[in-house]
């Protein structure tokens, strides 16, 4: 079961960024669980959205003892460390399409933390965002959560900067997109040229002369989030560790393509 939560190439690069257990002079205690156990077990929390104290026996580690190594990792910045690994695989061989990039965002309904707000679109109903900027073939770049109540546009710069210097076939790392497509929400001038300022071609969509549907094949989707159930509801109080599970989910889906 751990094997098959976390495949021998997913297990290489996680080993590359965990810090090192911590050492006890006197001994006794109880055993440590082994990184490779915990990391599955967090893993089984974030696709099937199950509870920490659900999390079956079959792992070894208890639930307690799972969320408090996760949250150790959380603080130790652990996920974005190993996605950052994880993303320059594809790009050390050419397989990130940098030419046409997307960004969207989609809410998640918050029961409790912070970076939360009501959402306009769900009676007010306090909510979460999660924005996405995704490169052409669907992996994720640049991530990042806010209150529902946050506009889109507010957050495309955060995100454009967001994006971590990314390995390529040739040359220097990369980290700007070629163009950027986006919906109606980010349709303002100062954005536009501020993506020129960058160096960036964009291709949003203009409020009341054209439909964002004639952009839906160039921007990215969120199926990627139905795979990670814990992100379809959020239960976590503190929004750093909301962000984590976000981190997660795009560790895993770009690890698929290290299998292919």
């Amino acid at each position: 079961m751990v094997e098959r939560m976390v495949p021998d190439e997913l297990w290489d690069l996680f080993e590359r960024v965990v810090p090192p257990a911590p050492s006890w002079t006197q001994g006794g205690g109880r055993r440590r669980y082994g990184d490779r156990e915990v990391l599955a077990a967090i893993i089984f929390v974030a696709t099937t959205g199950c509870t920490w104290r659900q999390l079956p026996p079959v792992f070894g580690p208890s639930g307690p003892t799972a969320h408090r190594r996760f949250t150790e990792w959380t603080a130790a910045r652990v996920w974005a460390k190993l996605h950052r690994l994880i993303i320059d695989e594809p790009g050390s061989r050419g397989d990130l399409d940098w030419s046409r990039c997307a960004i969207d965002s989609v809410h998640m309904r918050a029961l409790q933390g912070g970076l939360t707000g009501p959402n306009p679109v769900d009676r007010g109903k306090k909510s979460s965002k999660i924005h996405l900027i995704t490169e052409r073939t669907g992996s994720p770049l640049s991530i990042g959560i806010s209150g529902a109540n946050l506009h889109d546009s507010q957050a495309l710069e955060p995100l454009v900067r967001g994006i971590l210097p990314i390995r390529s076939r040739r040359g220097p790392r990369r980290r700007r997109a070629a163009k950027l497509h986006a919906e109606k929400g980010y349709d303002y001038d100062h954005l536009r040229r501020w993506l020129r300022k960058r160096g960036i071609r964009h291709r949003i969509a203009r409020k009341g002369i054209e439909s964002s549907t004639r952009l839906v094949r160039h921007r990215c989707t969120m199926s990627w989030l139905s795979g990670c159930r814990r992100l379809h509801r959020r239960y976590e109080r503190k929004a750093e560790h909301f962000l984590a599970f976000t981190a997660i989910a795009r560790s895993l889906i770009c690890c698929r393509r290290l299998t292919k």
